[in-house]
């Protein structure tokens, strides 16, 4: 029984023990100096005449709602600051690396007087806890972490919007210690840390770092680090928002130029409708931008697409220009040319083949004739003193038949003259045809110019 009862009571009274030791609550006076008026919280714990160093330490969580319009953007973070402060005492038996304090105890500690410096407003978690804690090393360093919201202002410059690329930033500087009373730097070991799935609808995050932004001031130099979030902008949205719907508007007012001079309500009402949607669209790639005074590289494509139009549009008006506001004449109705007999042309004789039928016919008569007339041309030479009588030859010619040769072709009609009428209307289908070619090719050229100006900032 008693064996068994001796380590019972051994082990309940550690317990105890250690129940008691940590039940005991840390008043605030716990670890102020023994001498409370030599603790000022308005000066910094400066040691050796040196600045109080103080160490930063950022982690942002989430980046979001970049306002354009109102060049803000919001950041969440947890910011943590540590600094030494060698006046205050270590709590008795402290036995852990650290010991956590109320965050009340603030207000009658110094602390840095940090504040950002570009922040719209800033936004305190309190869910479901307050979200801030407060240590007490060992070393007596203490270390300040709170979670908050931010918004924050940030410069941006459109003069090469939409390919532009902004720089926005996080500063945290000192209200008010100079330099010689106060120093921030960055943590040696994690001064930042991003969220790496950190997705934003219009730009890309694609690099941050940290830098100083210590500034000279009538009143001293004032400490100050700096975040800066490089964001470039995503070209695609604005391509299949922007720039193609544009283009197409552009290519739409050339139909016209397809359309008859005569049709003048088609051709002016399609280019006046081109005319006004484009003119909405470039009003939509304005409405989530400042109403800046320079130049924006969108502007500037959106003015010459306007340009085009209109120069569409005036094209119509030269034509009527060269027209003279004169009705279209109708083409002369030439006479019909001559028709040729409906009979069938008579058939071609074979001069060859008549000839050879006819000398055929000729000499068989002359053989027939040859015996019963021998005396009689021999009597027909004696008389006939000019020559003998070549019957063969002469009724050749009297039997060979005439052949007419054919009739010449009547000659071509000339064509007729332009009336003045025509002659405008043959300059301004020219005028149409020229613009077929010359609008889409300047066109082409101003997009390829664009292009390769701006193929750097892709």
């Amino acid at each position: 029984m008693i064996p068994i009862t001796l380590p019972l009571l051994s082990v309940l009274s550690f317990l105890h023990f250690i129940s008691a030791e940590y039940q005991q609550s840390l008043a605030f006076t716990d670890i102020l100096p023994e001498d409370v008026k030599r603790y000022d919280k308005m000066r910094p714990p400066k040691k050796d005449g040196q600045p109080t160093t103080v160490f930063f330490h950022v982690t942002v969580m989430g980046l979001d709602s970049i306002d354009e319009n109102s060049m803000t953007y919001v950041a969440d973070v947890f910011f943590a600051q540590t600094w030494k402060d060698h006046r205050l005492r270590l709590p008795e038996n402290m036995t852990t690396e650290y010991r956590l304090l109320e965050v009340d105890w603030l207000k009658n500690m110094w602390r840095p007087d940090s504040f950002f410096k570009n922040a719209k407003s800033v936004t305190f978690q309190t869910m479901t806890i307050p979200n801030h804690y407060m240590w007490l090393y060992k070393d007596k360093t203490i270390l300040y972490m709170v979670k908050l919201t931010l918004k924050l202002s940030c410069i941006m410059n459109f003069a090469i919007y939409p390919h532009d690329t902004q720089e926005c930033k996080l500063q945290m500087e000192s209200l008010s210690h100079t330099t010689d009373d106060m120093v921030f730097q960055w943590d040696p070991e994690t001064p930042l840390v991003v969220e790496e799935n950190i997705e934003l609808p219009q730009v890309a995050l694609i690099k941050n770092k940290t830098a100083d932004c210590t500034q000279v001031y009538s009143t001293g130099n004032f400490t100050c680090l700096e975040v800066v979030f490089t964001l470039k902008r995503r070209l695609v949205y604005y391509i299949f928002n922007t720039y193609i719907p544009t283009c197409m508007i552009v290519i739409m007012s050339w139909v016209s130029f397809w359309i008859k001079p005569e049709a003048a309500p088609a051709r002016v009402t399609l280019g006046v409708t081109s005319l006004l949607t484009l003119s909405t669209q470039h009003a939509k790639s304005q409405s989530g931008l400042p109403p800046v005074s320079y130049l924006k590289a969108v502007d500037a494509f959106m003015s010459v697409c306007t340009v085009f139009v209109f120069m569409a549009l005036m094209e119509y008006c030269l034509i009527n220009i060269i027209l003279n506001d004169t009705p279209i004449p109708k083409p002369i109705a030439y006479p019909p040319k001559p028709e040729l007999s409906k009979d069938p042309p008579p058939p071609k004789l074979d001069v060859k083949k008549e000839e050879q039928k006819i000398e055929k016919i000729f000499d068989e008569m002359t053989k027939s004739r040859r015996v019963g007339h021998q005396s009689f041309r021999q009597r027909s030479v004696m008389e006939h003193s000019d020559g003998p009588w070549i019957p063969r030859t002469e009724s050749r010619i009297i039997l060979t038949p005439t052949i007419a040769p054919p009739p010449p072709p009547p000659p071509a009609p000339e064509p007729p003259k332009l009336t003045p009428q025509q002659e405008k209307l043959r300059r301004a289908i020219y005028v149409d045809r020229t613009s077929r070619v010359l609008f889409p090719l300047l066109f082409a050229l101003l997009n390829i110019s664009y292009w390769i100006v701006f193929f750097e900032y892709l």
